[in-house]
């Protein structure tokens, strides 16, 4: 049988003898327990409140640090079609939607030229294409801005023109060294 500390060991009733046992308070061993139950409750309320807002784990682009990402990230929009702006782990990425309706990564590699189909919204170009996993989820990159920005679209979530329509205002800013060009612009 273990031994207990004294204030802890239980006594038989019908041995004990009020008048030959000093009393002791019940206050000094709650008191501990108290901080300890108060300290819990916060940390589970911390927890909680934070449970609301999941950080997207999102890779960084090769050129994250590139000034002009800055420019890009403070001047996207903090709401798409409804959807609030999440944290993200990386610089130069942001993520809308809970689930995810888009994903962006500011200054990945920008995009040589392509026979890939290119859309123009609000005077930027973007290479679409489906990715690699399915059909669901589809890829937009900025074609002829340095620093190039990517974009993951939740197809069956979001319009991929609905969300490069919030999108592109934040890089027209940056000057187009080419341009996406069609069948009728090539000379032959």
């Amino acid at each position: 049988m273990r031994s207990r500390p004294a204030s802890t060991r239980r006594v038989s009733t019908s041995s004990f003898d009020a008048s030959s046992s000093p009393r002791r308070t019940r206050r000094e061993p709650r008191r501990p327990r108290a901080l300890a139950v108060a300290a819990v409750a916060t940390v589970l309320a911390g927890v909680a409140l934070s449970g609301c807002s999941r950080t997207v784990i999102v890779d960084p682009a090769e050129d994250a640090a590139n000034p002009e990402c800055a420019d890009i990230m403070l001047t996207l929009p903090d709401e798409i079609s409804g959807a609030k702006a999440r944290t993200t782990s990386s610089q130069g990425t942001k993520a809308w939607g809970d689930p995810n309706i888009a994903v962006l990564r500011c200054g990945v590699t920008p995009p040589g030229p392509t026979t890939d189909q290119c859309v123009s919204v609000s005077g930027v170009d973007w290479i679409s294409k489906p990715t690699d996993d399915d059909d669901s989820t589809w890829m937009f990159t900025s074609y002829g801005r340095t620093p190039a920005v990517e974009v993951l679209v939740n197809r069956k979530a979001e319009s991929g023109n609905d969300v490069l329509a919030a999108i592109s205002p934040a890089l027209a800013k940056i000057k187009p060294d080419e341009k996406c060009v069609g069948a009728d612009d090539l000379e032959g």
